[in-house]
C-alpha cells in the first residue's frame, strides 16, 4: 500500500460526515461505505498487482465519497456497480492513479444514475436525526421531489426549510445533506492545504453569479441561496473538484476551472432535466484541466 497522508486528511474530514449520516439514515450508510471501499481496492489491487504496483491510500477516498453520494436505500448490487466502474474506467484504464482524467468517484455515480435512473431518483428515505443508531435505515420514507426538484417546480421555500437544508434534516444522498458539515471539512481541507481554496470560490461564486443572474432575468425559479445550499453541489465542490489528479494544477487555471464547474452547474441544473447536474458539470470540466494548464502556462515551448 502506497501511504498518501493528503489521502489520508480527506477521509478523515469525511468521517463527521459519515457518522452524521448514520445518525440520519440508519447503520445501511455504513454498510454502502464500507462495500464500495472494498470493491474498490479489490479492483485497484488486482490491476496493480499485474503490473507488479501496490495499490494507493486515495482509494479508501474514492470509496468512501462514492459510498457517501448514493441514496441510502440503494441496493448493494449497484454499489458495487459504481465502485467497479469508476475504479476501473476512470482511474485503471487510464494507467492508475496520478493519470486518470476523469474523477473515478463522479464516473461511477454517474454510470448508474444513467443506467438504473429508478433506483436513484425515485424514493428517499428521510432523516430521524439523532435516532439512525436504532435503525437499519430510516423507515420514513417519500415518493417524488427532493428539495431542489420542488423549487425547480416552483414550489415556495419557507424561511425554516433553509435551516432544515442546512443542517441535513432532508432527503437526499447520505453524505451530501449535512451542509454544516461540508462546510467544516472545507475549512479544514483548506487550513491543512489538502485542497485548494481558488477551486472552491470560484466554483461557489461561478454558481452564485449565474443563479443570481437567471433568477434576475426570470429563468429559474430557484433562488441564489437554495442553488447554493440544495443538492450536492457543496460536496461536490469541496471533495470531488479539488481532486488533485483530475483538477488542473496551474493557479490561474483553478480558478477557471472552479467558475466552468460553477457555471455549468447552474445552467445544467436550469435547462436540462438533471437536477443534481454538479457530477456532469464536474466530469465536463475534468475534459478541459489539461487544455486550461496548457492555456494558463507563462511560456509554451515549441518543439
Amino acid at each position: 500500500m502506497v501511504k498518501q497522508p493528503l489521502m489520508r486528511r480527506v477521509v478523515l474530514s469525511l468521517l463527521p460526515i459519515l457518522a452524521f449520516a448514520i445518525l440520519n439514515f440508519g447503520w445501511k450508510v455504513l454498510l454502502n461505505v464500507l462495500i464500495s471501499n472494498a470493491v474498490c481496492f479489490t479492483t485497484e489491487w488486482v490491476f496493480e498487482r499485474y503490473k507488479k504496483k501496490k495499490p494507493t491510500e486515495s482509494i479508501f477516498v474514492t470509496g468512501t465519497i462514492l459510498g457517501l453520494i448514493l441514496p441510502p436505500s440503494i441496493p448493494f448490487w449497484i454499489i458495487v456497480v459504481a465502485a467497479f466502474f469508476g475504479t476501473f474506467f476512470a482511474k485503471e484504464v487510464f494507467g492508475g492513479f496520478g493519470r486518470n482524467v476523469f474523477n473515478p468517484a463522479m464516473v461511477g455515480r454517474a454510470f448508474v444514475f444513467v443506467s438504473f435512473p429508478s433506483f436513484m431518483t425515485a424514493s428517499w428515505n428521510l432523516g430521524v436525526f439523532p435516532n439512525g443508531w436504532r435503525f437499519w435505515l430510516s423507515p420514513q420514507l417519500m415518493s417524488g421531489a427532493t428539495p431542489l426538484r420542488a423549487a425547480k417546480l416552483g414550489m415556495p421555500v419557507a424561511v425554516q426549510d433553509y435551516f432544515k437544508i442546512f443542517w441535513g434534516d432532508i432527503p437526499g444522498s447520505a453524505g451530501e445533506t449535512a451542509k454544516w458539515l461540508i462546510i467544516i471539512a472545507a475549512v479544514y481541507l483548506v487550513l491543512t492545504k489538502t485542497a485548494s481554496f481558488k477551486i472552491i470560490v470560484s466554483t461557489f461564486g461561478g454558481a452564485v453569479l449565474l443563479a443570481w443572474f437567471f433568477q434576475v432575468l426570470g429563468v429559474s425559479p430557484i433562488g441564489t441561496l437554495q442553488s447554493l445550499i440544495s443538492g450536492g453541489l457543496l460536496f461536490a465542490t469541496v471533495f470531488m473538484a479539488t481532486d488533485p489528479v483530475s483538477a488542473p494544477r496551474t493557479e490561474r487555471a483553478k480558478w477557471i476551472y472552479g467558475l466552468l464547474i460553477g457555471s455549468l452547474t447552474i445552467i445544467l441544473r436550469t435547462f436540462s432535466a438533471f437536477v443534481e447536474s454538479a457530477m456532469f458539470a464536474i466530469l465536463i470540466a475534468n475534459m478541459f484541466a489539461p487544455l486550461l494548464d496548457l492555456l494558463s502556462q507563462k511560456k509554451v515551448v515549441a518543439k
